[in-house]
């Protein structure tokens, strides 16, 4: 089963809904079919379009509790559980987001990222248990995620971290559905019938990830974690983390491939160190006016008056 849809609730759901159009779909050419998808697919990340304002809210209101040590917590079963985890494990690689800040609470656990664990979406009791073992605090903030609107596992979820002050916000593609009634920061996008009813996989799917990846990249730039659209906040952890910091260094601090590659080494992999050195800074002067300006390059340059024109 695709759907993350309750059973009494499939029949009022528009992703449940049987598109007249694609009756005939497994009669028609390859080319067709998957043209017919495709346009599926483009039709839904269009949707996203429309939730840009409530996306942008959730986002303002989240970051304060987050600059205060927060976490960000991924709430959700199925398919929707496990597009949640994709977004949110690229955080620490892409923004060095602290992998102690990063909660994942998956319906059936961490098997059900690679298998359907059926059942377990069932139980919203388990959601708020899941909640309550996490010791969600009013910094954290709790993103549910539901194509249906109605999984209870991802109800309770909301609704218990609710209670304990957190920040909520609940992702879903069905208007008027319970989740987003009970997140704090609803985000709608109404994707409508699958072009395989009920497989939410698709068109639901591929909004959810769209909206996901723009509300933690969104998040990230708000705290500081990008400056000039460059991964300033990155650390460097492998090859290919090296190349693109010691890019990254150099072209902020206008020095040379080498040079970089030393204030890199000196400052422990760590990019915005590395460019504040080479702005002349010492070890120390770097450690202290980032914490003041808690991470956020951009104001530290303008402090120290090196400001990008």
């Amino acid at each position: 089963m695709t759907s993350d849809a309750t059973p009494a609730a499939i029949s009022s759901l528009s992703t449940e809904q049987i598109d007249a159009r694609y009756r005939d779909l497994d009669s028609w050419p390859v080319s067709e079919m998957i043209a017919a998808m495709f346009e599926g697919q483009s039709a839904a990340v269009a949707a996203v379009g429309g939730a840009i304002p409530a996306i942008s809210a959730a986002v303002e209101a989240a970051v304060p509790g987050l600059q205060q040590g927060g976490r960000i917590i991924y709430v959700g079963a199925g398919t929707s559980g496990r597009i949640a985890v994709q977004d949110g494990t690229e955080l620490t690689p892409t923004f060095d987001w602290p992998r102690e800040r990063l909660v994942f609470l998956l319906a059936g656990g961490s098997a059900a990222l690679t298998q359907s664990v059926e059942g377990a979406e069932d139980r919203g009791f388990e959601g708020a248990r899941a909640i309550d073992d996490a010791k969600v605090t009013s910094n954290d903030v709790v993103i549910g995620v539901a194509a249906s609107g109605t999984t209870p596992y991802t109800i309770g979820a909301i609704r218990a971290a609710n209670t304990v002050g957190a920040l909520t916000i609940a992702v879903a593609n069905n208007p008027g559905s319970p989740l987003l009634e009970e997140g704090r920061y609803p985000i709608l996008v109404e994707t409508g019938a699958e072009v395989i009813a009920g497989s939410t996989r698709m068109k639901a799917g591929t909004a959810q990830k769209v909206v996901l990846n723009l509300l933690s990249t969104a998040l990230m730039i708000r705290m500081g974690r990008v400056y000039r659209g460059l991964m300033v906040h990155l650390r460097v952890r492998n090859a290919k983390l090296e190349q693109r910091g010691k890019a990254i260094v150099a072209e902020i601090a206008g020095c040379s491939d080498e040079e970089a590659a030393r204030y890199l080494e000196k400052a422990g992999g760590d990019v915005k160190s590395a460019v504040l050195m080479g702005f002349g800074l010492s070890v120390d002067e770097v450690a202290d006016v980032l914490q003041r300006h808690q991470g956020n390059l951009r104001a530290v340059l303008n402090e120290i008056g090196r400001r990008d024109e």
